[in-house]
């Protein structure tokens, strides 16, 4: 089979309903997966990892940084960093929650200085674009919950649901309104050329939902729609990944409008591809569904293979999917399964 679209026509085309040549296939990984990947295959840049897999990686565009200057290991909310190492790679985690301290909202009012996309160049952002036309493109979005956590502590943030809530919609309001206005910047200086833009909160564990739909109703479902509604005005898509057992809320994500839900976590409890494509196929395109927490990461090239297989026949009946892994592919996950992944959709997935 010979491709007719690049990866923008394709994901668009997936987007609205129509076909493609194939099944577009996307990329998400730590950089030492990355790098052992790489190695695997000998490719000198992660450009040409990309073009050998066929995968139709979109371009990820933004401002540049250009507000106060910013201490070490900080970032501009103020919480402090630090690399663990977790054995096979790093993750970058908060160590030091600047909001913790306080008791409530005039306390933060009076001490805290909240970012503003006035500390961001903006017009940097056409020239992203150059030699790259041929690629999805996106920018701008939300997820202020997670970055609620690392200013406030994960339990606190959590218990704050409860027993601050004044606290909660007061920080929640100025991530948004900061999140709103660097989209809505972002959407400003390329009109019509962002294909999506990533509205996203982690709502699920393995076996349940982390909030009650109380509290994601009360705190995050209306300003997640105000994000959605600004996306759609500006002629992009929303995509939103949370990960997990998700599937009480996938009703009200549908409902503030919702076009891509990732990352499709099928063993989670309620999760069953069958179940979300017959119930949901109609209203949502799938993205991810490899599962990287057991298949990718410890199963055998003929599990991979049989599992793209199954999602391209369950995810993908009639349209609507776009094969990826479940979440960033860690370096556990031996290379010959990565590509297994993408050789076995890029050859059974033409439409």
């Amino acid at each position: 089979m010979k491709e007719t679209m690049t990866p923008k026509e394709r994901w668009l085309a997936v987007l609205r309903r129509e076909k493609p040549d194939r099944v577009p296939m996307d990329y998400w990984s730590t950089p030492e997966a990355t790098e052992k990947l790489m190695r695997h295959l000998g490719c000198a840049t992660v450009d040409e990892m990309l073009a050998r897999l066929h995968i139709d990686r979109p371009l990820d565009v933004g401002p540049r940084y250009v507000g106060p200057p910013l201490e070490p290991g900080c970032d501009l909310y103020g919480c402090r960093h630090r690399d663990i190492d977790y054995g096979t790679g790093v993750y970058s985690e908060v160590v030091y929650h600047p909001l913790a301290q306080y008791t409530s909202v005039e306390e933060i009012a009076d001490n805290y200085t909240w970012p503003t996309a006035d500390w961001y160049d903006y017009s940097i952002i056409p020239e992203q674009l150059e030699g790259n036309e041929h690629r999805p493109v996106r920018g701008g979005g939300s997820e202020p919950f997670l970055t609620y956590a690392e200013l406030r502590g994960l339990e606190q943030a959590y218990m704050d649901l409860a027993l601050n809530p004044e606290m909660v919609h007061y920080c929640l309001d100025k991530l948004f309104d900061f999140a709103y206005e660097n989209t809505r910047r972002i959407y400003e200086q390329i009109p019509g050329q962002v294909t999506f833009s990533y509205v996203a909160e982690d709502l699920g564990s393995q076996e349940r939902l982390l909030f009650s739909m109380r509290h994601i109703r009360e705190f995050l479902l209306p300003r997640m729609k105000r994000m959605m509604d600004l996306v759609h005005e500006g002629g992009g898509y929303v995509f939103t990944h949370s990960d997990g057992a998700i599937r009480p809320v996938i009703p009200d994500l549908i409902a503030i409008g919702v076009d891509v839900l990732n990352p499709i976590q099928w063993r989670c409890k309620g999760m069953e591809r069958q179940g979300l494509k017959r119930d949901f196929g109609a209203q949502l395109i799938f993205h991810g569904g490899m599962d990287n927490q057991q298949t990718l990461a410890f199963g055998t090239v003929a599990d991979v293979q049989a599992e793209v297989i199954e999602n391209l026949a369950i995810l993908g009946k009639d349209g609507g999917y776009i094969l990826a892994p479940c979440h960033n592919i860690q370096a556990i996950s031996p290379p010959e399964n990565i590509v297994a992944m993408y050789e076995t959709g890029y050859h059974e997935g033409w439409c």
